[in-house]
């Protein structure tokens, strides 16, 4: 491909020995998932588990008898976690660069489908570049999840990243993953920096970048699941960089038709029937939408669409037709993923926010 990855195969599979060897807090996770995807992180192999190197959850909700594919998967903590998720009916792929990380996933793929209890595995390891999905053993259309954790801003072409995510996957289907954003784009110096590349840093999309290019892809509303300021362990690379500064955020991208631009109110709601693992009380979209199982919660277009054309479907119950269109949803505002503090969360709020 090109000198940068170059780059990011050497360090994630010579300098790198462990997820401690790290120069940032990008592999650490505030939030507490839930205690169904705690055991299946837990039984992972633990020569896995050391080489992780993700910067959030990219594990989604509702994943029983789902095709995913993991971008980046690395030495496959996430692909086995998932695998045990997904269950026997299911089935998970991982694409990776890096032979070192690819040879440790493969020699555990038999343990884990033993430790399951499944009669054979349910995971496969692909090498191939993600800027080059279209070149892999990959069917178009095929997927119903597509996850990738820190690995997109380690891409020399992220577009082409997105494109093809958006082809692989099944109407309805979504791309859910964890990367790291600048609050504005990273001068080239820095970009050509091994080290910084490498830390996930100076790789670091700007986040209106991010934005425009998710929905250039296909992707209509990108929504944020999770999202805090990475801490920079180490002086001299934090010097480097300063001021700019740098936010891990889990997103989400649906693969949805006629979405609007802009959060229209067509007079609807939903209630949350309960019924999702590790969602048991409230039902958490975004980080504008926690939607309390059986309230009454008003939605705009679009968010009716992401709980109604997708595998959520089944969980929501709608109230009115749609056949009036009130204008703008009131209250529409992206959050701010470079403040210096989130907020703690607080009791789902009476209507929706979009």
């Amino acid at each position: 491909m090109n000198a940068l990855n170059d780059v990011v195969k050497a360090y994630y599979g010579e300098t790198l020995q462990g997820s401690s060897d790290l120069k940032t807090d990008a592999c650490c996770t505030e939030a507490a998932p839930p205690r169904h995807v705690i055991e299946a992180l837990g039984a992972v192999h633990d020569d896995v588990s050391a080489r992780y190197y993700g910067c959030g959850l990219a594990i989604p909700a509702e994943l029983n008898g789902l095709k995913v594919l993991d971008l980046g998967c690395g030495a496959g903590r996430d692909v086995f976690a998932l695998a045990k998720l997904v269950g026997p009916n299911g089935h998970v792929t991982g694409v990776d660069m890096t032979d070192e990380q690819l040879e440790v996933a493969r020699s555990h793929e038999a343990w884990h489908a033993e430790q399951y209890g499944y009669d054979a595995p349910n995971t496969r390891f692909v090498k191939g570049y993600l800027e080059r999905l279209d070149e892999l053993d990959l069917e178009p259309g095929s997927f119903d999840l597509i996850i990738s954790n820190c690995v997109i801003n380690l891409c020399t072409d992220k577009p082409a990243v997105f494109r093809a995510a958006y082809k692989l996957l099944k109407p309805g289907g979504e791309l859910y993953f964890s990367d790291v954003y600048a609050d504005r784009r990273v001068p080239q110096a820095l970009i050509d920096d091994p080290v910084l590349y490498g830390e996930c840093l100076s790789g670091a999309l700007y986040w209106g970048d991010y934005n425009t290019m998710a929905m250039a892809a296909g992707f209509g509303d990108p929504r944020v699941v999770e999202h805090r300021l990475l801490k920079i362990i180490d002086p001299a690379l934090k010097a480097k960089v300063e001021p700019i500064r740098f936010a891990s955020v889990t997103a989400r991208l649906m693969k949805l038709e006629s979405l609007d631009a802009a959060c229209e109110d067509y007079g609807q709601a939903v209630i949350y029937r309960g019924g999702v693992e590790g969602m048991e009380t409230i039902f958490d979209l975004d980080v504008e939408h926690k939607i309390e199982k059986g309230r009454v919660f008003p939605v705009c277009g679009n968010t009716l669409a992401m709980l109604k054309q997708t595998r959520f479907a089944p969980y929501f119950d709608t109230i009115g037709c749609g056949e009036t269109h009130f204008g703008l949803f009131p209250g529409c505002a992206a959050p701010d993923v470079f403040a210096e503090t989130i907020s703690e969360p607080g009791p789902a709020p009476v209507g929706g926010c979009c």
